[in-house]
């Protein structure tokens, strides 16, 4: 029997109806007890790290979830983290870069309504969730939701009220899960070596969300403020000229300060082409920047947060280019 470990942190599957709405309140034991079922196949260790909405969970809370893993790899076979769904996709996708090369599961789930409520898919999302990491073929981190079993780099949550709120964006799902049982589309070699922890991550990191006719001199706090810069563009990717190339000689200068950026696009599926348009191809003539291709946002982030906690220049743009868990390609 496979022994698990539950990291408890908050969101809606642990929350109750309060005067001011819904606000996490479950315990772990109390999420537990919602499946009983899970006691055939595998045991089951609890704890409860912080309780929040996942509104107000950041790097600091993926670095402790991290740590309590990398603390507790050695006694457990795989681990089961409940997580509110706003954030979910960030937290599993920066869980891919802090835990690396992983052959026991690390497996996210949640809810859309309250494990509390009667007509809620807290109980189907807990039980899958153990189910999959119970078993013997599952490895790394995934998130399991709704029957999907989504690569933790390529999760989004797409949806706000339905219950199949997350969505595998351009690569497929890597199983789902039928009466408790996987189906792998994507099985995967499970690793061999020893996990890789990494225990830092840089969150001067911005998201530049280009909105038709924005200024240029939003360079002023960014160059102050930022290390590394997304800019989700148009379509495919590009940077405006509004007749004064100013946005070109901006980037630029970010660029000569030593900071690193990467160029997305706000389109959700088929990723960017810097190549296609002139307004794309214009980027290259500003200095080195990155392009997320395929990429979803979520990690782009976190994956740029990952690389410029210990990389800068030639490395973190070789880093960032170097598929994790099919993250880009």
């Amino acid at each position: 029997m496979k022994h698990i470990l539950m990291i408890a942190t908050g969101g809606t599957i642990a929350s109750k109806e309060t005067e001011e709405g819904l606000a996490p309140a479950l315990t772990s034991r109390e999420l537990l007890d919602c499946v009983p079922e899970i006691g055939a196949v595998c045991s089951v260790d609890a704890v409860q790290p912080f309780n929040l909405d996942s509104t107000n969970v950041y790097a600091a809370h993926w670095l402790q979830i991290a740590r309590l893993i990398e603390e507790n790899y050695a006694a457990y076979d795989g681990f089961v983290v409940t997580h509110g769904t706003d954030t979910m996709a960030y937290t599993a996708a920066a869980l891919s870069y802090l835990i690396q090369n992983s052959a026991k599961p690390i497996v996210l789930t949640g809810s859309q309504r309250s494990a509390y409520s009667r007509d809620t898919d807290a109980r189907r999302n807990l039980a899958d969730a153990f189910l999959f990491c119970a078993d013997d073929r599952a490895y790394g981190v995934r998130i399991v939701f709704d029957g999907s079993v989504i690569l933790g780099t390529r999760a989004k949550k797409t949806r706000t009220r339905s219950f199949n709120a997350f969505s595998s964006i351009d690569f497929p799902a890597v199983a789902v899960m039928r009466e408790g049982v996987p189906f792998y589309y994507i099985e995967g070699e499970k690793p061999t070596s020893a996990p890789v922890f990494y225990h830092t991550l840089n969150e001067n990191v911005f998201v530049l969300k280009l909105i038709p006719g924005m200024r240029a001199d939003i360079f002023d706090w960014l160059d102050a403020h930022c290390d590394g810069l997304v800019i989700e563009s148009f379509g495919m990717g590009g940077l405006p000229d509004y007749g004064d190339g100013a946005f070109s000689a901006r980037l630029a200068h970010f660029l000569s300060l030593g900071k690193t950026a990467v160029l997305t696009t706000q389109v959700e599926r088929e990723g960017s082409a810097l190549d296609k348009y002139a307004v794309g191809r214009r980027l290259r003539a500003c200095g080195r920047v990155l392009e997320a291709r395929c990429m979803t946002l979520e990690a782009a982030v976190t994956k740029l947060m990952w690389i410029l906690a210990f990389a800068r220049g030639e490395q973190a743009e070789a880093l960032f280019d170097t598929p994790v868990e099919w993250d880009i390609f």
